[in-house]
């Protein structure tokens, strides 16, 4: 008689198949990025299941939450997510349907022409992709945007005790989104976490990007934002502040 698995071996099950379809995705396609997805599952999988306020099957909630992966090249960790949380396709009268926004079909065709799947995420394209980021920087000024979107809504449709706006903007993005000035000055533009509320989680690749997200943090410190500097745990393979 089988045991029943823990929390912590499901959660562990979940961050393994993310990371092992988008391994089998680049290597069907023969292309593609299997480095980031692999090591970003886990950030990924803890949002979505612990803080994400989004509902599958209404992937056209007004005040879901959005999340935004700013680095497009990792588009197989949006698309297993997609999958695994059951996300419904929106057809094009605009109506939710029972199908999958990225079914295993799709998965198998990543990066093959007319696919749902490809190599940067497209919003016209696939459900659950909130805007197309394939030029770099994009994602994270589009965020910006969504964020300051949800304070002006709610400044102008919320009642005292009933909330009807309130939703955060969640986005991913690397060094090179941070070179471009959509990313880093679109960032800034937000101003203070009063005006705009955007969580960034800045990958930083060797070489060059240190600076990047040196100057990214110390000028978000000056406009008011937290900048937080993640550093692994060598005794535990962790990341902590």
């Amino acid at each position: 008689m089988s045991q029943p698995k823990s929390q912590l071996d499901v959660d562990l099950l979940s961050i393994n198949t993310i990371r092992t379809l988008a391994i089998d995705a680049v290597q069907q396609a023969n292309s593609g990025h299997p480095g980031a997805p692999m090591g970003l599952a886990p950030v990924v999988y803890e949002l979505w299941q612990k803080f994400l306020r989004y509902d599958p099957a209404d992937p056209l909630w007004p005040n879901r939450d959005r999340f935004v992966l700013s680095a497009g090249h990792a588009s197989m960790l949006l698309y297993a997510t997609l999958h695994l949380a059951g996300v419904r396709a929106v057809n094009a009268k605009g109506e939710v349907t029972a199908e999958l926004a990225v079914p295993m079909d799709e998965i198998k065709r990543f990066r093959q022409i007319d696919s749902r799947t490809p190599g940067h995420p497209e919003s016209h394209l696939t459900t659950g992709v909130e805007t197309t980021t394939g030029p770099l920087g994009q994602g994270a000024g589009n965020s910006v945007g969504m964020a300051i979107t949800s304070k002006w809504l709610a400044e102008n449709f919320n009642r005292p005790g009933f909330d009807i706006f309130n939703f955060n903007v969640y986005a991913i993005c690397g060094d090179g989104d941070l070179m471009e000035g959509v990313g880093l000055r679109g960032g800034l533009a937000g101003g203070p976490p009063e005006a705009a509320q955007s969580l960034l989680d800045l990958r930083q690749q060797p070489r060059n990007a240190g600076r990047s997200c040196r100057v990214v943090l110390q000028r978000g410190r000056n406009h008011a934002f937290q900048g937080l500097r993640l550093e692994r745990d060598a005794r535990h393979g962790r990341e902590r502040p």
